[in-house]
């Protein structure tokens, strides 16, 4: 399981471990979350889902998740389905810097 900080304002210490077996990332007191299925022999992570309790929201932890997922893609050399709503609703418009992840037919067919 690797980590990382994701510090940042309200999130002070805040940590987010791959868990890899589970195929999520992760806060250290697994509350907060993001899930993914690996797609096309594993060279693409489809982000499912992402889930921040109401105890936390607010807090920019479901932004440190998808930092944390995209830079392992961005570390293994996967491209990114942006299934969760968050993700490709809130997430990517907030930081466009991230769609050149993004998982697109014209990428599949030069793989």
């Amino acid at each position: 399981m690797a980590t990382g900080s994701a510090g940042g304002e309200g999130s002070v210490g805040a940590k987010i471990l791959w868990n890899e077996t589970q195929h999520r990332f992760e806060t250290e007191d697994k509350k907060a979350y993001l899930e993914y299925v690996l797609r096309d022999g594993g060279k693409v992570m489809d982000i499912c889902h992402t889930f921040v309790p109401s105890s936390k929201r607010g807090l920019g932890l479901a932004s440190h998740l998808c930092v944390a997922a995209f830079n392992h893609a961005k570390s293994h050399s996967l491209s990114v389905i942006p299934s969760c709503s968050y993700v490709s609703d809130t997430f990517l418009p907030r930081n466009p810097s991230w769609n050149s992840f993004v998982y697109s037919e014209e990428l599949k067919s030069s793989m």
